[in-house]
């Protein structure tokens, strides 16, 4: 068995996770630790705070009793928004804390677009457009090329964690462009887990999401690879995309 450790912040799309957990069919566990989110605000002034060394800290020792083998903070916008090297000490800081391999959903992005061996994303943001920069930007830091970012203007997490299947394919259509190779969906208080194929499948190339990728990060930090189709692209055995 392994057990797998996550930061979430606050209560609007944790529900992917067990999900998730069922997807990977395997002998993989999911614990969950709620982090404390502060002021529902997609704001750089709240995102900072929210990610802030001692919200995290907190439920780290709840993860580490349960027996993880790696730990991620699961917000994309709370560690993005520190700017790579912010971000980097931010994890690192989590890593020595806990003592265990540690990362965030910003770098997930990075490394899975890696992954596949794509170059151009598109981005999809359920973000005001200036905190959506602030993603692309990162993403920019980190290699990949980002060739349209589109921010849906949504202030808290709470509404984003009542969106459907059409308002998330909605967005993701609005953000494709012909020249990306995947589209990214950053916000992890999105449902999306049971959305990737029909994602997938309608704009024709690999889709990236928050909570998705948080788990393959912490899969990859306890060196275990899970061949769960149903997750898309990043989860199948092989990449699909070559550059």
């Amino acid at each position: 068995m392994t057990a797998l450790g996550f930061l979430y912040p606050g209560h609007s799309a944790e529900d992917d996770y067990p999900r998730i957990e069922q997807l990977l069919g395997s002998d993989i566990r999911v614990d969950l630790v709620h982090t404390d989110i502060g002021e529902d605000a997609h704001r750089v002034d709240a995102l900072l705070r929210m990610g802030a060394p001692e919200r995290l800290e907190a439920g780290v020792e709840q993860l580490r009793l349960a027996g993880a083998e790696a730990v991620v903070w699961a917000c994309t916008s709370g560690s993005f928004v520190y700017g790579w090297e912010g971000a980097r000490e931010q994890v690192q800081n989590l890593a020595t804390t806990a003592g265990l391999p540690a990362s965030s959903t910003s770098f997930a992005f990075v490394h899975a677009v890696s992954e596949l061996g794509l170059r151009r994303v598109a981005v999809a943001a359920t973000y005001p457009e200036d905190v959506a920069a602030l993603f692309s930007e990162f993403l920019r830091a980190g290699g990949v090329e980002v060739t349209a970012v589109r921010g849906a203007g949504i202030i808290t997490a709470a509404e984003v964690g009542t969106w459907g299947e059409a308002e998330v394919l909605e967005l993701a259509r609005a953000a494709d462009t012909p020249d990306a190779q995947a589209v990214l969906l950053p916000d992890t208080a999105l449902h999306t887990a049971a959305h990737i194929p029909t994602l997938e499948k309608d704009l024709g190339k690999p889709v990236l999401t928050a909570n998705q990728v948080t788990v393959w990060e912490a899969l990859r930090l306890a060196d275990r690879r899970v061949n769960a189709p149903a997750l898309g692209t990043l989860f199948s055995r092989e990449p699909l995309v070559q550059v």
